[in-house]
């Protein structure tokens, strides 16, 4: 089916390509069967030679100040951004003549940058780079700016956490993924340049480059002559592009690859894990967080839907905001105004946050305070020994995830921030990582502060929890206290309690829901309308209880039964039992359900 759907796409490729072929193979066979090529006509080495050094002076500027120019391009916005974004782009819409012309009325002798430079700014070697680099530095600013914008922003966050400051960031995360695509811009800025004329030759006719001088040949003597400089430029050009094309293999490439060192395993030394506390107010866009929690446990878990200001938090912590954006403490220390490379705070983002070209070894020890011995004992107590040379395209899901985590904690810090860590794994995978965070927690006294919007990850990797909604804090306490006592219907549904109904409160703390009577402990007036919910573990089925319901649906998940019973006018709720107390119940079975009143959440509607 693929090849016959790539049938027409490759026909329609093939047409083009014919097209781009044609002419040169009509020009080659024209230059083997002549007799008059103009190999010996004298200025030709000299032309040649100067279009190459100008191409590479003009390439070598594009590259100096057209590579940060395309930086600040993909990471800013406002006016000034598109008026700039518009210059770059000119050179491309004006054809070359005018490009010379525009140029004139800048450099031309009797500019006042021409008579500054005495007239030297044309007819001259520096009149030849000026006009190139115009017309070719958009070749690379694009080509660069289109490559930032790909790179993943939570690894500059994550490298700015690891301890690396702005420039480091620049240099060893964003130019280093992008090199290929700036690679190939400043290919294209080169050969552009080589094989600039219109600019050139109004602005600097001589000395000659090499399309000028064909077009004095093709003046003087017509077609002949003209084959010898377009021969040297169509050679020149091949070579470029096979050298740049070149690929060594892949074998090759991963036997050259730098091995991890042998490095002894050192356990880290002992921090004392302390708790966070903080007061953040900020406004990102049209949201406001405003969120505040001083953590008794160094172990706490931020709960809340999408979009509720859980990782904008996380990044508040991490000082990613900058310090504008409220208190931060960590046990007495004041976090808020220290930079976040200074911070020392281990940063998990979603979805791994790898670099792509770097191996597990090189992840690990990538942060400035990462210690080798450190680093090889968490790669090894993460079970990733033996795969330290691997990319992380060549590790699973979760190995990757484990990668991230011997990075964060390489560097011995003093809080682990984890933004779900664990979101975009298969559940066996997620299930065995969080196991192994716990364990981790409580061995080696890690301080951590999780965000996620899985209730039992939350209760698995946590002492606290902190739910917030719509960047506001709905409720805090320890885990107990929240998942016993949910401060609101909204928080109960966070919580994953799926019992939450609407009912209507009766004399001595019973509220009747949809015909069924349900005793509480609340001491709601009569009469008052009531959202309610009870947890499914509460809600237990046997044949005993004051209720008799129907059983509509059993579902046995191996560890436990999840049962929904109906009550005779209506009502339907879940509940969860251990496979250890099942007794036998099938889909349309009456039983009796009993439900603790102390256990039945109320809240006036």
């Amino acid at each position: 089916m693929s090849s016959r759907r790539s049938g027409p796409l490759a026909l329609l490729g093939a047409l083009l390509a014919l097209y781009l072929a044609v002419p040169v193979v009509a020009f080659l066979i024209r230059l083997a069967g002549s007799d008059q090529r103009g190999f010996g006509e004298s200025g030709l080495i000299d032309a040649a030679r100067t279009s190459g050094i100008s191409a590479t002076i003009s390439a070598s500027i594009v590259a100096i100040l057209g590579i940060p120019l395309a930086h600040w391009l993909a990471h800013s916005q406002g006016l000034l951004h598109r008026i700039a974004g518009v210059l770059v782009q000119l050179p491309l819409a004006l054809p070359p003549v005018m490009s010379g012309i525009v140029l004139v009325y800048v450099v031309g002798p009797y500019t006042w940058l021409g008579e500054l430079f005495d007239g030297r700014l044309t007819e001259s070697i520096a009149g030849v780079v000026i006009a190139q680099t115009f017309v070719a530095a958009p070749f690379l600013i694009i080509a660069a700016r289109s490559a930032f914008e790909a790179v993943d922003p939570q690894l500059d966050d994550v490298a700015a956490t690891l301890g690396h400051h702005r420039l480091a960031r620049f240099v060893r995360v964003d130019l280093r993924i992008a090199a290929p695509a700036i690679r190939a811009g400043l290919l294209l800025t080169w050969l552009r340049a080589l094989g600039e004329y219109g600019a050139t030759v109004l602005l600097a006719y001589h000395p000659y480059t090499l399309p000028v001088f064909t077009y004095v040949q093709f003046s003087s003597t017509g077609i002949p002559t003209t084959q010898a400089p377009t021969a040297v430029a169509l050679a020149v050009a091949a070579v470029v592009l096979l050298l740049a094309g070149f690929r060594m293999p892949r074998a090759l490439r991963t036997r050259l690859r730098r091995e991890a060192p042998a490095v002894e395993p050192v356990a880290p030394s002992a921090i004392d894990a302390r708790p966070v506390s903080f007061e953040i107010d900020t406004q990102v866009g049209g949201f406001h967080l405003q969120v505040a929690h001083a953590a008794h446990s160094p172990r706490i878990a931020v709960l809340g839907a999408s979009g509720a200001g859980k990782s904008l938090l996380l990044r508040s912590l991490a000082g990613l905001l900058g310090s504008g954006v409220g208190a931060v403490r960590l046990g007495d220390d004041r976090l808020d105004d220290v930079p976040v490379e200074q911070r020392r705070l281990g940063y998990v983002p979603q979805l791994h946050g790898l670099f792509p070209d770097r191996t597990a070894w090189q992840q690990a020890t990538f942060g400035t305070h990462a210690d080798p011995g450190v680093a090889a004992w968490w790669l090894e107590r993460l079970q990733l020994h033996g795969l330290q040379d691997r990319l992380p395209q060549e590790l699973s899901g979760g190995q990757r995830q484990r990668v991230v985590l011997a990075a964060a904690l390489a560097g011995s810090p003093r809080l682990l921030l984890l933004d779900e860590p664990f979101s975009a794994l298969d559940s066996p995978v997620r299930q065995e990582l969080t196991a192994l965070l716990r364990r981790l927690q409580r061995r080696d006294s890690l301080a951590t502060v999780l965000v996620t919007h899985d209730p039992v990850e939350a209760a698995m990797l946590a002492d606290e929890l902190v739910v917030i909604d719509q960047g506001r804090v709905a409720q805090a306490g320890t885990v107990r206290e929240v998942f016993d006592a949910p401060a609101s219907p909204r928080v109960a549904r966070l919580l994953g309690l799926v019992n939450v109904r609407r009912g209507e409160m009766a004399a001595d703390g019973v509220l009747i829901a949809d015909g069924a009577h349900i005793a509480t402990a609340s001491e709601l007036p009569t009469g008052t309308p009531v959202t309610w919910c009870v947890r499914p573990e509460c809600v237990v089925v046997g044949h005993a209880g004051e209720h008799e319901v129907t059983v509509a649906d059993v579902a046995d998940l191996g560890s436990e039964l999840r049962l929904e019973v109906q009550w005779p006018d209506g009502l339907d709720l879940q509940a969860h039992q251990l496979i250890s107390r099942r007794d036998g119940h099938v889909a349309g079975d009456v039983a009796r359900v009993h439900i603790d009143p102390a256990t039945v959440s109320v809240w006036r509607a």
